[in-house]
């Protein structure tokens, strides 16, 4: 792509911390957006603006300037006050668009303050990027946090090509009408060129809620995976284009002698039983306690499992400060507690539950590790653990079990073992189903996974996305 691109997202790309001697320092961040970005980043000098996610003590500029001249790319950052944080990020984005879009209506919180506050930071993320921004620029706008970025862009007289990723679900129409600020959120929308969903149901979602919703918005043609609308003089495009990992790297890395050591003392502690993995944020979305119970209900239906399978599961701390998520953890933990007074053996600890991070290797020492995956999302944009943990299981002998209600399953479902977590029975089925499964099966599912995850990586992802703009 010739055209420079602009990128917005909420995060700046970058990890700003203080060393042992107090000295600031500025690294590159990591995650399926950062690896996507970086390469078209870099091949057309572009400019990524977002909030630095530091304390005004950080000497900001110095450190974005160090970064541009070691990355071969611009950071534009919008500083946001504690009070703008509190309000734009924690209160309306995600006490409420982050439970609406999941399908979760009893944890929304509407609070018209809230709103007010992300209208305005969604007004100064625009005022930034038009100081940096040329008029033959592409930008691209990422995620629920930045979804009226777009409409303010337009405000300001920037008539670039301008196009939106969301990486959440979108909801259908009758649970996005419970919004009270549903419509400014809908025509904020329409000033994109292009509207990028996860998920064919997301796209349709979107589609449904535009022309019902909307006076005067039409449809003016469908294709394989986009559609053409038409909003007064404007036509404009909405289509899933769902999102992957850097296969090749993360396949790569899960072969190296630190990971397969890792990977090995990892096992030793199991012994010679079997590891169901799980690995997720802190968040009522993951189904992390319906997976629990599942486990349970599976030791209780078949006891040739007890004693040779153990549930790893890795919660990875979010929200710290808030109520609910630390409601969440203690009662993990009061589950975790039940589970393991009941089925303790000598020296068999049937699920063993972390609450920390996981640095690089031992992430991917974990992938590698587990004979199978329990990923169980109550609703997911994507789910990119699932991609990862089958890029990660070189040998070709893991098991994904797979939500149906995670956006991965229109990709990866096929080969993967689905259930409804909220069904605890036939989930629990499904883990026994995966402990006892043949190694050919074994090896021929998750063979195909692989494949697929391969030919669709997060490259082709974004080939795929700035075509439609073109």
């Amino acid at each position: 792509m010739k055209q420079r691109m602009v990128v917005i997202s909420n995060r700046l790309p970058i990890v700003v911390s203080q060393d042992d001697h107090g000295e600031w320092q500025i690294n590159p961040g990591s995650g399926g957006l950062v690896t996507a970005m970086t390469p078209v980043m870099k091949a057309n000098q572009g400019v990524w603006v977002g909030w630095p996610g530091c304390d005004e003590d950080a000497p900001i500029g110095r450190l974005l300037d160090t970064f541009a001249e070691k990355e071969g790319y611009s950071l534009a950052a919008v500083p946001l006050s504690e009070e703008e944080v509190e309000k734009y990020y924690f209160g309306f984005s995600n006490e409420t668009l982050w439970p609406l879009f999941h399908d979760m209506l009893g944890n929304c919180h509407f609070n018209r303050d809230h709103f007010e506050a992300y209208k305005k930071v969604n007004r100064k993320f625009a005022e930034r990027t038009a100081e940096v921004s040329l008029p033959d620029d592409f930008i691209w706008v990422h995620d629920y946090q930045l979804a009226m970025t777009g409409w303010n862009l337009r405000q300001l007289g920037q008539w670039q090509r301008l196009a939106f990723f969301l990486h959440i679900p979108f909801p259908e129409t009758d649970l996005f009408r419970r919004l009270p600020w549903k419509n400014e959120l809908l025509l904020s929308l329409l000033a994109y060129d292009l509207i990028g969903f996860q998920t064919l149901r997301d796209h349709r979602n979107f589609v449904r809620c535009a022309t019902s919703l909307v006076p005067g918005v039409k449809i003016v043609s469908r294709h394989r995976n986009y559609t053409i609308l038409r909003h007064g003089e404007r036509t404009f495009r909405a289509g899933h284009f769902p999102i992957s990992i850097d296969f090749e790297d993360f396949s790569a890395r899960a072969k190296t002698k630190e990971v397969a050591d890792a990977a090995w003392y990892l096992h030793e502690n199991f012994e010679e039983r079997q590891i169901i993995l799980g690995i997720d944020r802190l968040d009522y979305t993951k189904g992390i306690p319906e997976r629990f119970l599942a486990f349970e209900r599976a030791l209780e239906k078949y006891p040739e499992m007890e004693g040779k399978v153990s549930l790893l599961q890795v919660v990875v701390p979010s929200r710290t400060m808030v109520p609910d998520y630390m409601d969440l953890k203690a009662y993990l933990e009061q589950l975790a507690g039940h589970i393991n007074g009941r089925f303790s053996m000598h020296s068999w600890v049937p699920l063993r539950f972390h609450y920390r991070s996981l640095d690089p290797v031992q992430l991917l020492a974990h992938y590698r590790s587990a004979e199978i995956a329990l990923i169980t999302p109550l609703r997911d944009g994507m789910n990119l653990v699932a991609k990862e943990y089958c890029a990660c299981s070189v040998d070709n002998l893991g098991v994904l079990i797979l939500s149906e209600f995670a956006g991965a399953v229109d990709q990866l479902g096929k080969h993967a073992l689905l259930v409804n977590p909220y069904d605890v029975e036939t989930t629990a089925d499904t883990i026994f189903k995966a402990f006892i499964m043949p190694e050919g099966e074994r090896r021929r599912r998750m063979t195909l996974l692989r494949s697929q995850i391969k030919r669709f990586d997060v490259h082709q992802w974004t080939k795929s996305f700035i075509s439609k703009l073109k």
